[in-house]
């Protein structure tokens, strides 16, 4: 990060410090977020801000070939770097931003953060990309190399993704992976119906379609959902719509009393489970941070269904020596790599490596090991991740299947019958599926 403490309103100085941050491994949202809490922006400088950081974040790699020819060996400071790589997205992928604002803009950001002299040096690269251009991607000979630039991917997961779903489906899940991600939003029909939401949303001008892929769901457009009346009244939540599915497999019938979920912060499923359960029912929802058991309890106050959920900090790899009881129900959306999150979280593809991967899936392993011993007979358990992988996904379910013959591999069946069709009993959500997130969803029933 540039040296001066500046203090600025400028969306692109704040880009460009934000950037900066979450190359130093803050994550991306998270960063985003306090930025705007601690500034007085407009809605045009919020948008701008946002779509300058996810925008290039997105295309780091890309940027970086092309920058490359211009700065060759030249040692410049990373916050610098992150400048220009703001200006060329603003070219390439902008339309209604001229190049001489961008450029005044990005030589006056230069002179704010840094001096006279890093405004001359950013002056004279962007002189030269403008008279020069840049190399197009197509120009390079090797076809997992190119791919990686093209869609900015490490070239270890696009490897992956061809070798796990072939050459045709692969490009097509690349196509998407960069695509900006819609808002949607969970009904809570706790509280309201369907038809009450969507009145109350369009009353403030947003523009709502139903979803295809999700009961209760809708797609919402035109503004910010959390500051609307709906959300402050807790008639919904945010949740992509395949992350409502996990909770859509799991078989609630009236007859389940209780239920487990192993790892259940912000508590998005656990508020989920207390809507679509029975009245009676009792979820126990974990995590292994305290803070985040108030994140758990924060939602379900603000749904109103907190007298249905118990969270508690605890390992789910621990559960069977500190609960002593079966549930009808259990939940394992298993922490792991997200790679079905690109599209919400880019900075994940450069910070996650194939050994990670293979270390989640270990974990992964653990916990359903230990938390199936709580399951009742004829149980059923949901095992979910937000990745597209399949290490974690078809590997731990068959290597679970193998260590517990009293368990099934039974048909993933949600509201919708979402690919029912299909060979595979697990359910497996790619972004060019529905265009949402990727989404593994696994059912299992214990049989003694």
């Amino acid at each position: 990060m540039s040296d001066k403490r500046v203090y600025s309103d400028n969306p692109r100085v704040l880009a460009v410090q934000t950037l900066a941050k979450i190359k130093n491994g803050a994550y991306s949202n998270l960063q985003l977020n306090q930025v705007i809490k601690q500034h007085k922006l407009g809605e045009a400088d919020t948008r701008l801000l946002t779509t300058l950081v996810y925008g290039v974040i997105q295309h780091r790699l890309t940027f970086e070939y092309w920058l490359e020819p211009f700065v060759g060996s030249k040692k410049i400071d990373p916050w610098v770097r992150e400048l220009l790589y703001t200006a060329i997205f603003q070219m390439e992928y902008l339309d209604k931003i001229p190049q001489h604002a961008i450029f005044n803009e990005s030589i006056e950001v230069a002179k704010i953060l840094g001096h006279v002299g890093t405004g001359k040096f950013v002056t004279a690269i962007l002189h030269s990309i403008s008279r020069k251009g840049l190399r197009s991607v197509a120009d390079i000979d090797d076809d997992i190399q190119r791919l990686s630039i093209e869609a900015s991917l490490p070239i270890w997961l696009v490897e992956e993704l061809i070798k796990q779903n072939g050459d045709e489906q692969a490009r097509q899940i690349i196509a998407t992976i960069n695509d900006a991600p819609k808002q949607s939003i969970r009904v809570n029909t706790t509280l309201a119906n369907d038809q009450e939401v969507v009145t109350s949303l369009e009353s403030e001008n947003f523009t709502i379609s139903a979803s295809s892929v999700a009961a209760h769901a809708f797609l919402v457009d035109g503004g910010h959902v959390a500051s609307s009346k709906a959300y402050h009244d807790g008639w919904l939540t945010l949740q992509d719509e395949s992350a409502m599915l996990p909770v859509e497999s799991l078989h609630l019938t009236p007859d389940v009393k209780s239920i487990l979920d192993a790892a259940a912060a912000p508590g998005g499923k656990t508020t989920q489970l207390a809507q679509y359960s029975a009245p009676d029912a009792v979820i126990t929802a974990l995590d292994v941070h305290d803070h985040k058991i108030k994140l758990i309890n924060n939602n379900a106050e603000r749904l109103h269904v907190a007298d249905k959920i118990h969270a508690r900090v605890l390992d789910a790899r621990k559960v069977p020596e500190q609960i002593d009881k079966k549930f009808d129900r259990i939940l394992v959306d298993a922490p792991c790599s997200g790679f079905g999150l690109l599209r919400r979280k880019p900075e994940i593809r450069y910070d996650k490596t194939l050994k990670d991967v293979e270390s989640l899936a270990g974990l992964q392993t653990q916990i359903l090991d230990s938390v199936s011993q709580n399951l009742a007979k004829n149980g059923i358990m949901v095992y979910s991740t937000c990745t597209i992988l399949r290490q974690e996904n078809d590997d731990v379910v068959t290597k679970f299947l193998e260590k517990h013959p009293n368990f099934e591999l039974i048909p993933t069946e949600t509201t919708y019958k979402l690919k029912l069709d299909h060979s595979e009993k697990a359910l497996h959500v790619y972004p060019n599926d529905y265009h949402t997130d990727g989404f593994f969803v696994a059912t299992l029933r214990k049989n003694d």
